[in-house]
């Protein structure tokens, strides 16, 4: 890597250098990357990513680091993080949305304009882009009850717009998991409805979100996928491990679907209860617990 001639290619948009990720995910932890950029529009975006490609140097797209793990050796090459691209703007019941705009601050663009179907999303911490990546859900909603579209840059330096059809939906997973690509702007189609009754809905889920998950710790939110026929927390407290301390992490006490960071921990600390809770329920119930939680990284 020729840290100038970057500076001096990419010299309108934020570059950090060795920057340790543990600043930015949501578990407070992860090693360091060795360029970190944030552009602040589709053409920077297109810009950095046709950099990587001529000079072979890795890329990848984070969202805001919510459900995810950067191992504690961090990751070579560069992580496009996309939160200065946070537009929401609505046209009559639609709502267009950059990918690294807040889900939960949309929602609140959605209640403003009195636009009802997104309040399942009220609690989710993460970005548009990476909720649209995962499908994200929460209280019996999903991302794709209400996606319309996205425009996607693909790593030949194009933009094709895909349908809601075209994502291949299913439980946490579109096809964009498939593909190196940035998630650049969606659109979500809403209802007119009637603010009291949006509001009330938004503030019984977040009352319900702030009542059951542990938010006075740092965490990667829910860690694993809920296995067919089973509730993943249930599995954990049965097993007798709701509250195992490993490192600095620990299964939460007020939800043991969550494993939160009580004292310095490590991303390897995550990693290996991860790996320790699965063994046990597999041991214990037959049943493979799949992460939610994306890690990704290398080891120390």
């Amino acid at each position: 890597m020729n840290k100038n001639e970057m500076m001096t290619e990419l010299k309108d948009i934020k570059l950090l250098f060795d920057e340790p990720l543990m600043n930015f995910t949501f578990t407070k932890t992860g090693g360091p990357v060795d360029v970190l950029a944030f552009p602040k529009s589709k053409e920077e975006v297109a810009l950095l990513v046709a950099y990587c490609k001529k000079n072979d140097f890795p890329w990848l797209v984070l969202g805001n680091a919510s459900n995810l793990i950067v191992r504690d050796g961090g990751i070579r090459g560069m992580v496009i993080m996309l939160e200065e691209m946070k537009q929401v703007s609505v046209v009559e019941d639609e709502l267009v949305v950059e990918a690294g705009a807040k889900l939960i601050d949309t929602t609140y663009v959605a209640l403003d304009h009195d636009l009802a179907g997104f309040e399942f999303a009220c609690g989710i911490p993460g970005s548009v882009g990476g909720a649209v990546y995962m499908n994200a859900g929460a209280y019996g909603g999903e991302i794709k009850d209400v996606f319309t579209s996205v425009d996607i840059l693909l790593e030949d330096g194009t933009i094709k717009t895909f349908s809601n059809e075209e994502m291949d939906f299913s439980y946490r997973h579109s096809v964009v998991q498939t593909m190196h690509c940035v998630v650049l702007e969606a659109r979500f189609t809403l209802k007119k409805g009637d603010h009291a009754l949006i509001k009330a809905k938004m503030d019984e889920l977040t009352e319900l979100r702030v009542s059951k998950q542990p938010l006075e710790y740092p965490s990667c939110g829910s860690v694993f996928k809920r296995p067919e026929g089973h509730f993943t927390g249930k599995l954990i407290q049965d097993a007798g491990l709701q509250g195992l301390k490993w490192g600095g992490a620990q299964i939460s006490e007020k939800h043991a679907g969550f494993i939160v960071n009580i004292d310095h921990a490590t991303a390897t600390d995550y990693v290996e209860l991860i790996a320790h809770i699965q063994s046990v329920i597999k041991e214990k119930f037959d049943v493979s617990l799949e992460t939610e939680v994306r890690i990704i990284g290398e080891e120390k």
